[in-house]
């Protein structure tokens, strides 16, 4: 695990812990406020953030409520193993372990990019445990889309070598997931900070060939027991809150959480960009702590 630096504790001013996954890989993860209870806010982020992309709604949250952001394992201030089965299948599999670690009976789930597939995967397991549900730029079902630029990145040649070797995901995503605003400096360095190097970027490359446009993708049936497990939440409290100037989780992603989720509490951002939490901050912020408070 990578400790927190000192020029990071002024914006991320928290003690990570450490979990060793089913995979034998360790895990830091957050859990502030509310230690011991049993019912959490479940943070999960995608690629290629890490829980400092919640930093400021843990502050809001806590110490009233529980929250728990895990680092999924070659992100953030996790371990980066160079042979560990990164799949949707194993990330869901690695929350599951947390969860049941930590002694949850309850979680509300707050997810974003890929943790959208990672979190409804969970609930789909464990629909009984899940409260109320936030949903951020992201999708937990199958798409034909996919942008060229992240189609390019999925190959082996040279999408390898640009990712892993040039950062040409983690990098641009400091500017090109922002619309509103732009990330300051010492913003930008701590998105960037795990991923500084090729083995530090095994992930951030597994996570983008992890992506299944079809049932060949070993990822599919993951994927597909996600997706299936939507409906059963048709009458839980969601709130959808999304950023439409996002060039990978697009309006079609957006439409389809309606059509799915009905009865949401729906807000379109237009001028918003994926890191729709951090771009709309000071409008999402209010409106996530109020819903999760209950």
């Amino acid at each position: 695990m990578i400790p927190v630096p000192p020029w990071l504790r002024p914006l991320y001013p928290f003690a990570p812990r450490g979990f060793t996954t089913p995979g034998g890989a360790d895990m830091s993860y957050l859990d502030e406020g509310g230690e011991g209870a049993t019912e959490a806010v479940l943070m999960l982020h995608g690629n290629p953030t890490w829980s400092f992309y919640y930093r400021e709604l843990v502050k809001n949250l806590a110490p009233r409520v529980r929250c728990i952001v895990p680092d999924h394992i070659g992100m953030g201030l996790s371990d980066k193993p160079q042979d560990y089965p990164y799949t949707l299948e194993q990330r869901i599999a690695d929350v599951e372990a947390l969860v049941e670690h930590l002694g949850l009976k309850r979680v509300h789930l707050v997810v974003h990019d890929w943790g959208g597939a990672i979190g409804f995967g969970y609930a789909a397991r464990n629909p009984e445990r899940i409260g109320r549900i936030v949903i951020l730029n992201t999708g937990a079902f199958p798409s034909e889309f996919i942008p060229s630029r992240i189609a390019f990145c999925k190959t082996r040649i040279p999408g390898t070598a640009l990712v892993r070797g040039l950062n040409a995901f983690a990098g641009p995503a400091v500017w090109m997931a922002m619309a509103r605003r732009s990330l300051s400096a010492v913003e930008k360095r701590a998105y960037l900070l795990p991923y500084d190097s090729w083995d530090n970027r095994v992930a951030v490359d597994a996570f983008v060939k992890d992506i299944p446009m079809d049932a060949t993708h070993p990822s599919w049936p993951a994927l597909v027991m996600a997706e299936a497990g939507i409906n059963r939440f048709r009458n839980h409290l969601v709130l959808i809150i999304w950023g439409g100037r996002d060039f990978c989780f697009d309006d079609g992603f957006f439409a389809e959480w309606r059509r799915r989720l009905p009865g949401s509490d729906a807000h379109y951002l237009a001028d918003a960009g994926h890191y729709v939490l951090e771009d709309a901050r000071e409008e999402v912020l209010p409106r996530l702590t109020t819903f999760l408070r209950g």
